[in-house]
């Protein structure tokens, strides 16, 4: 008798198991998650729901509803169908406190009926006859204790099926999930586990209420996080200042040169940046230095100090800047001031003509000492310098990680193996103190803190956009005084070619409203060539007005340029009103920005308005843009580790960032086996890609 083959059982699921192997989980459902970032099961625990639906507690009909999901218990007083329209029926109905019209739609369900009770689930809206509520759910009894999660989703995934699939990754880590922060380490009030903590986001019990952003099960977990992101910046670190970087000390006799030739001497807070990235140069081991300096406070100089002090000892320097724009501008300044010295200047950008860039690649193989400035071209593979010693990336945050790592690569070689170049990151956008401990936390940072004497102050104003005629008389005015004036129109549209056509538009009006006025216009859709041209004229004063969209943001130097307006100017961001107001105010005639706005102004649009009329501090714009806006915007959600935290809030959990630092600290310096890990769970791939 033949014996029956036996069956082997299925292996039990783990955590690092695709979501495939998840019941209920095929391949569209797969893709469904894939596009949420979900691949393995252990995704699913830290796919933490953006909101919850209370179904325990019956609220009260008021006003205040509008615009959240609830439960109410309301009688209907009439209800009849309609022939017409996309709504089946429409109901009466109210409780003792107030009435609300009800809507529902489809040919399956129950129907309301006048003079019944119901309780119902749903989004409470302020129509034009007072609350409505469209396609009510209806409640049983027995539901009433649940507090239902509600996760980011897609396309065709629904709740349900989210909230099945998460529940079974729960199970799973239950016995498969590791506690990587000992308790005894956290803060008394944070002492849980994190499956613990899991639990209460994921399945909140009545008891306990719905979790709030506060709730320390949140913060358990966001500490966590953070922890995981200071320590791979401060791996990373570790990683980079033990490769060998080219030794570059003693003083720089071109800077000296430079300096006996300016017609201004660099100050105090310039000479102290530079000072520090002296003593970084100089170690033997990769320079890793942010460089902060608001608006005209001189931090091309500084740059141009570092790049002599490596190019006197034999390097080659490249300059990467985000456009063509900034880059050629660069360009100029660094031509005046370094050719004199015999300091060759070059510039590579993706529009170089074939024989310049020819010549450019030539210099750079060969390893003559000198600089390129350019931008992403910069990092493209046929760009090889033979002594790469330093690398300066301008407005650092609108480059990917991956851009600057390229760059980086490219380095020195040195008895047959490449040195790491030192590096130097600048930006104008200056970056709170609590985004800087968590986002920067492998960097060295300088701050320039002093403006260069001469400066003219900047008077802020804000007029409603439909007395913008007015101000024609007052350009007419400035440009008769021999100065120049901006316009900008920022359209906040996805299209290009709209803000454009705005810009175009704008330029036109004032054509005809000030014949005698040169006016120009550069935007977006004209060609680098183009863009520079008008840009060329606009500082050579043949023109008298620029009616630009942003592109003239950042780096654009024109002294004799005193007035700037803004239209859109309550859409735009503290950062972004704060750089274009710091093209003008760069010479020493009193400069003023006008700030246009439309009506009805939201409560955050007037603080943003009214704030840039207070302070031109651009560390205070900074810490409210931060508080308004989030990390993402204000440093660019192109950055490895912000635009991709799970849970961690970098504005709302700031006075954790200190306690995760110390943390992180501890558990490098003790080289604790938990690092890997903690990496790989919060970090993943990126880890190593991570501000480099």
């Amino acid at each position: 008798m033949s014996k029956s083959p036996r069956v082997r059982a299925p292996e039990p699921l783990r955590l690092t198991d695709p979501v495939t192997r998840l019941m209920g989980v095929g391949e569209k459902v797969a893709a469904q998650l894939a596009r949420l970032g979900l691949a393995q099961v252990e995704d699913l625990l830290w796919h933490l729901p953006q909101r919850y639906e209370d179904r325990g507690t019956v609220r009260p009909l008021s006003e205040s509803l509008a615009g959240e999901s609830v439960l109410i218990e309301v009688t209907v007083s009439e209800a009849r169908l309609l022939r017409h329209g996309k709504a089946r029926l429409v109901a009466q109905a109210g409780d003792a406190a107030g009435q609300i019209t009800l809507w529902q739609f489809g040919q399956y369900g129950p129907l309301l009926q006048a003079g019944q009770s119901y309780l119902l689930f749903g989004e409470v809206r302020a129509g034009s006859q007072g609350l409505e509520m469209a396609q009510p759910e209806f409640v049983t009894s027995a539901a009433l204790d649940s507090i239902l999660p509600v996760y980011p989703s897609t396309e065709g995934l629904q709740q349900s099926r989210l909230r099945a699939l998460v529940t079974q990754a729960l199970t799973v880590a239950l016995h498969g999930l590791d506690e990587l922060l000992p308790t005894a380490d956290l803060p008394p009030v944070l002492r849980m586990g994190t499956l613990a903590a899991l639990q209460r986001l994921h399945a909140p019990t009545r008891a306990l209420g719905v979790p709030q952003p506060d709730d320390p099960a949140r913060l358990r977990l966001a500490l966590e996080e953070l922890v995981a992101q200071v320590v791979a910046l401060r791996h990373q670190r570790q990683q980079w200042v033990q490769q060998v970087a080219p030794l570059i000390a003693g003083e720089s006799a071109h800077w000296q040169r430079l300096l006996a030739g300016l017609p201004f001497s660099p100050t105090a807070a310039q000479r102290r940046v530079l000072a520090e990235i002296r003593v970084d140069m100089a170690q033997g081991q990769p320079m890793l230095r942010l460089v902060q300096g608001d608006v005209g406070s001189g931090k091309t100089l500084v740059a141009a100090g570092a790049a002599l002090h490596a190019i006197e000892a034999g390097y080659q320097v490249a300059l990467m800047a985000p456009t063509a724009l900034l880059a050629e501008q660069h360009a100029r300044n660094f031509a005046q001031w370094l050719e004199p010295l015999g300091v060759p200047v070059h510039v590579l950008l993706g529009q170089s003509a074939a024989a310049a860039r020819r010549g450019v690649l030539a210099a750079l193989r060969d390893g003559v000492p000198g600089i390129v400035l350019g931008t992403q071209a910069l990092f493209q593979e046929a760009v090889q310098f033979a002594r790469l010693g330093l690398v300066i990336i301008d407005e650092q945050h609108r480059f990917g990680v991956h851009q600057r790592l390229a760059l980086s690569d490219k380095g020195a070689l040195w008895e047959g193996e490449r040195l790491r170049p030192h590096q130097l990151v600048m930006t104008a956008t200056p970056i709170p103190r609590t985004l800087a401990m968590s986002a920067y936390a492998d960097l060295e940072v300088s701050i320039i803190d002093e403006l260069p004497p001469g400066r003219s102050p900047i008077t802020t104003t804000a007029l409603r956009a439909d007395r913008r005629e007015a101000l024609i008389d007052r350009i007419s005015a400035v440009c008769h005084e021999g100065r120049q004036a901006y316009w900008v129109c920022p359209l906040i549209e996805d299209s290009t070619q709209i803000e454009a056509e705005a810009a175009e538009s704008t330029a036109a009006r004032l054509t005809e409203a000030l014949p005698h006025l040169r006016i120009g216009l550069v935007h977006g859709r004209l060609s680098a060539a183009q863009k520079q041209a008008v840009m060329a004229q606009f500082k050579a004063h043949a023109l008298d007005v620029l009616v630009a969209t942003t592109v003239i943001e950042v780096g654009v130097d024109v002294p004799n340029a005193s007035l700037m307006l803004i239209e859109n100017a309550d859409r735009l961001g503290l950062a972004q009103l704060h750089q274009l107001r710091g093209r003008v105010g760069r010479g020493s005639t009193a400069s003023y920005c006008v700030l246009l706005y439309d009506e009805p102004l939201s409560d955050r649009a007037k603080a943003r308005l009214a704030l840039m009329r207070e302070t031109q501090d651009g560390f205070v714009l900074a810490e409210a843009d931060l508080a308004q806006r989030g990390p993402g915007e204000v440093l660019g959600t192109r950055q490895t580790g912000l635009a991709k935290l799970k849970v961690a809030d970098l504005v709302r959990d700031a006075e954790w960032i200190p306690v995760a630092r110390e943390l992180a600290e501890r558990w490098l310096a003790a080289q604790h086996p938990g690092i890997p890990g903690l990496l790989r769970r919060w970090v993943g791939a990126g880890q190593q890609y991570s501000q480099v």
